[in-house]
């Protein structure tokens, strides 16, 4: 007796597992995604929010050493920011090059409008989207799903999971699965707080929401240029989520540095202070710092203030103690989750080869600018192709 095969199930309808799905479905694949939320991919609108960067054109070479681990470079690689602009282009997104490198949908289109394409592609390939089921655990070949009141077990082929990282609960990317992978021996890291801002040890409230541009921080030999903007609680900004993964091995309080000036050396900076007396017009009209590098440099003690050398030193490297990150909740994305040690180069499970795990779960971390989501684009794809190459 002739039986059908069971579907290919995906547990998220975020960005990795639509990504997934299209590239099986377009193979000929069923698929069938469940999803806990009452639409799709909310974490992907939410970051549209802020400016909808869904990729970065740097070169790949450059691209890729932005992520933390090599498993997920080499994955980028296969799926790289250029295939990215192609897929865009496929469903009618057409993409410009933002002024920073970022890849952003042309100015008339909504990230609403990038994910309804995106869906209106699934649709016509016929991807079934399951929404309000929430997942709750898995066998060998079923996936145990809560829908309303009730519980039921769906027969799969292959099962991807996709469930997303630990920040921003109200989109659905809540970790909970920690618990349950946890149980079934899955090594996984604690979720850490990723492109976070830092809470500071100096109260900062009257700079609150302004800006320092065109600066550089620095903490060791890292160096990153970009803008800082103070807030209630200390500093945000993509450099500062840049320096994340590098203070995070190190116990807080720590201090990073303000270069004010990168473009000016100490002894050009000093030359100008010892020109004039007048400090206040040589900051502003010779060194040309904006009111928040002002303003933060009246923060400094007198001495500091009038003395040229120690002025100087203080543009090219104001210090800033920062105590902990902000709360994980808050945060763009998370690092840790489930070890690399444990899946196969497909992303399969080694405990349990039918089962692959693709996004935010696994542990990792990249910086702002489009390489977040990239990383889910090109894991969905990668994932989709290995099953698709797979013998059995």
């Amino acid at each position: 007796m002739y039986m059908q095969t069971p579907p290919i199930v995906i547990i998220g309808a975020g960005p990795a597992g639509l990504m997934a799905a299209q590239r099986l479905a377009e193979a000929g694949k069923t698929v069938h995604i469940y999803e806990q939320n009452k639409a799709a991919a909310r974490k992907f609108l939410v970051a549209g929010h802020g400016g909808f960067n869904l990729t970065h054109s740097e070169p790949i070479k450059e691209f890729i050493l932005k992520y933390d681990k090599k498993e997920i470079q080499g994955i980028v690689e296969s799926f790289d920011n250029q295939k990215t602009i192609d897929w865009l282009k496929s469903i009618g997104i057409d993409t410009y090059v933002g002024s920073s490198g970022k890849i952003f949908p042309m100015k008339s289109i909504k990230p609403i409008q990038v994910l309804q394409a995106w869906l209106d592609k699934l649709k016509s390939l016929g991807v079934q989207i399951h929404y309000d089921h929430k997942f709750v655990d898995f066998s060998d070949n079923k996936a145990i799903i809560q829908h309303g009141n009730e519980i039921v077990e769906i027969e799969f082929s292959r099962l991807i999971l996709a469930l997303g990282g630990g920040s921003w609960q109200k989109t659905g990317s809540d970790a909970k699965w920690v618990s349950l992978l946890t149980a079934k021996g899955i090594k996984i890291n604690p979720m850490a707080p990723s492109n976070s801002g830092y809470n500071t040890t100096e109260d900062f409230k009257d700079l609150e929401g302004q800006v320092l541009k065109n600066i550089e921080v620095k903490f060791g030999d890292i160096r990153k240029k970009g803008e800082v903007v103070f807030t209630q609680y200390g500093i945000e900004g993509s450099p500062i989520y840049y320096l994340n993964r590098f203070t995070r091995p190190h116990s807080f309080p720590l201090t990073i540095y303000i270069d004010l000036k990168p473009n000016f050396s100490e002894e050009d900076i000093l030359a100008f202070l010892k020109s004039s007396n007048k400090t206040s017009e040589i900051l502003k009209l010779k060194l040309k710092l904006n009111k928040t590098a002002l303003s933060l440099l009246k923060k400094l003690n007198k001495v500091t203030y009038t003395n040229p050398r120690l002025l100087a030193n203080a543009i090219k490297s104001f210090p800033i103690q920062v105590e902990s990150f902000r709360p994980i909740d808050e945060v763009i994305s998370t690092a840790g989750g489930i070890c690399f040690e444990e899946i196969k180069q497909t992303l399969a499970l080694k405990k349990a080869p039918n089962i692959y795990c693709i996004g935010e779960m696994l542990d990792w971390e990249a910086p702002t600018g489009g390489y977040l989501l990239q990383a889910c684009f090109s894991m969905g794809h990668y994932c989709a192709a290995q099953i698709l190459n797979s013998k059995s």
